[in-house]
């Protein structure tokens, strides 16, 4: 703005400078052409009152050339009068013979062409610096030659230098007081201008709360009263704008399923906070990338496609694998139409649907498994009773081997009716656990005390690593018990003979993990996210030949999560499995 002003107060100066210089020569001329006619009328008049006087005296009277010399100095000039054939009779030229020679050879030039003239004339000798004026004398009604008045051309120059002094003092005075007036009046003009410019700019950056003075009630004040109109407009706007944003990002990164926005072209735009907690993916990777280099799963990638093709509204339920566990979503796809029907992109909402339809199979699941678990143990009993009530229970040793069938199928049904008690009572919402400081080397010693003898009895091979210092943490032991139990009984049941099962402890810093890890048959990598599910067991007819109810890691899961501690699995067919237990030392308060 500085800039701006430079160049309006040079453009003033030079439009100063050009009027000002135009008027003073204008003046000077006019003062120049006024002053020299003036002494013109002067030497007029002077030479008529000469040539009156010596009519009236005579060219032949004695007294004539005294008479003149007083006239010449009284009127500061030099007095010639010339007959008309060009004689000077009488010249009050002063000075040295030489001189009066030199000056009537001049005169004697000038009048050369007027002698015959009966006109007043004019003429300036510049090499002479003379100004000369001649008029005819008139004796008795007879032209007898000219009167002829000069004079130096100095004064005429000295008054030329007199007025062009005073123009260029004057005009020069007139230029710093029209400069100091223009920069006074630019000065009031401009800085209204100059602080509407810096908010204007201060808006264009974003600073919607930048204002600018509003002093005067003219044109310069309406447009500061407009810049602060429009800046608080904008600020309003802005602040609205935000608001609604912030309202959008709120609802978008916290609702519960997860969202994408993917542009016209392809491009992911958008990844809400749910998506990337259920799809476990950093939104680099998404972000700004195309949609079929980043999604893993081919049904959405063909969802996305059907939806780029037909530009209608696609809904699918579709099963994805996520680390051990199968999610099921139920994916709406909307495509983006603006304005004008413009083809903005595509809207992907993934709700997780996994809870309901685990409920609705673990309903299916339970009065299958229940009917199905129940009915052989019951059937079994019925068989055996019925044949000992028709004859069997008079031999003694078919007598003893139907009981003993008797026995195991009813201990088999109460293990299983207290695997349902348990796992609905560590699902109800007011479960609560009993809460003490717990040395998991020695309730992992107790464990594998009580199950070595199974181990024994398979030639299984069970060793228990403990930490060098007491491993406490807070915990219920009871339950605690139960899960290892589980775990370790488990990897018993599904290791072959000679086969090895290790238990492990590892310390971090807020956590302690315990793995339990087997030489057994392994689980098939499709099955590992659904082994926590009620009655599912990996190898049914092993399980169910050892007794097992199908229930075990379902408790464990939930004991675990429990205690807000962590379960994984790795495994490989044929080689073995390894659980590992991560729980807190101090237990988080939620």
């Amino acid at each position: 703005m500085n800039k701006f002003r430079s160049r309006l107060l040079l453009a003033l100066l030079v439009l100063i400078i050009i009027v000002l210089v135009g008027l003073g020569l204008l003046l000077g001329q006019l003062f120049k052409n006024f002053y020299f006619q003036t002494f013109q009328e002067r030497m007029e008049k002077e030479a008529k009152l000469v040539e009156m006087y010596i009519s009236e005296e005579g060219i032949t009277s004695p007294a004539l050339k005294s008479k003149v010399d007083q006239i010449s100095h009284s009127l500061s000039v030099r007095t010639t009068i010339v007959q008309k054939d060009g004689k000077i009779l009488v010249d009050s030229n002063p000075g040295s013979k030489q001189q009066r020679i030199e000056k009537s050879i001049v005169i004697q030039q000038v009048l050369k062409k007027q002698l015959n003239s009966k006109k007043s004339f004019d003429q300036i000798k510049e090499d002479y610096d003379l100004y000369y004026y001649g008029i005819p004398l008139i004796i008795e009604g007879k032209q007898e030659g000219f009167v002829v008045l000069s004079t130096s051309f100095d004064s005429l120059k000295q008054v030329n230098q007199q007025i062009w002094g005073l123009l260029i003092g004057s005009l020069g005075l007139a230029l710093i007081v029209i400069l100091l007036l223009g920069v006074k009046i630019m000065g009031r003009y401009t800085r209204p201008i100059e602080s509407a410019t810096k908010v204007a700019m201060e808006l264009a950056k974003g600073n919607y709360k930048a204002r600018t003075y509003e002093d005067y009630v003219d044109e310069t004040g309406m447009l500061s009263q407009s810049i602060n109109a429009l800046a608080r407009n904008l600020q309003e706007s802005i602040t609205n704008q935000e608001m609604q944003q912030d309202r959008l990002r709120t609802l978008i990164e916290n609702m519960g399923s997860g969202m994408l926005l993917i542009d016209s072209r392809g491009y992911i735009n958008l990844v809400n906070r749910a998506y990337k907690e259920q799809f476990h993916i950093h939104p680099d990777d998404f972000l700004y990338h195309l949609y079929y280099e980043v999604f893993e799963y081919r049904e959405i990638i063909k969802l996305v496609e059907k939806i780029f093709m037909t530009e209608v509204k696609v809904r699918k339920q579709v099963v994805l694998p996520l680390n051990i566990e199968r999610r099921y979503f139920d994916v709406y796809g909307a495509p983006i139409i603006g304005l004008n029907d413009e083809w903005k992109g595509i809207v992907l909402v993934f709700h997780d649907i996994t809870e309901l339809k685990k409920l609705e199979q673990v309903r299916r699941d339970f009065v299958a498994n229940v009917s199905h678990e129940l009915k052989t143990p019951i059937t079994s009993i019925k068989g055996f009773s019925e044949t000992l009530l028709d004859g069997a229970m008079e031999d003694p040793q078919l007598r003893q081997q139907f009981l003993s069938i008797i026995l195991t199928e009813s201990q088999r049904m109460e293990s299983l009716i207290q695997d349902l008690l348990d796992l609905s009572k560590v699902e109800q919402q007011g479960f609560k656990l009993s809460i003490h400081s717990v040395d998991l080397n020695t309730l992992l010693y107790e464990v594998t005390t009580v199950l070595s003898n199974r181990a024994t009895e398979k030639e299984i091979t069970l060793t228990l690593d403990t930490l060098p210092e007491e491993a406490w943490i807070d915990g219920d032991s009871q339950r605690l018990m139960q899960v290892f139990v589980n775990l370790i009984g488990n990897a018993l049941m599904y290791t072959m003979p000679g086969g090895t099962v290790h238990v492990s402890l590892e310390e971090e810093e807020e956590t302690i993990t315990v793995h339990v890890q087997d030489t057994g048959i392994g689980i098939d990598s499709d099955e590992i996210s659904r082994i926590f599910e009620r009655f599912y067991r990996v190898d049914k007819a092993r399980s169910r030949n050892s007794g097992g109810t199908g229930l075990g890691l379902a408790i464990v899961k939930h004991l675990v999560e429990a205690h807000k501690g962590e379960i994984e699995v790795k495994s490989e067919v044929n080689k073995g499995t390894t659980f590992s237990v991560k729980l807190h030392k101090y237990l988080p308060q939620m």
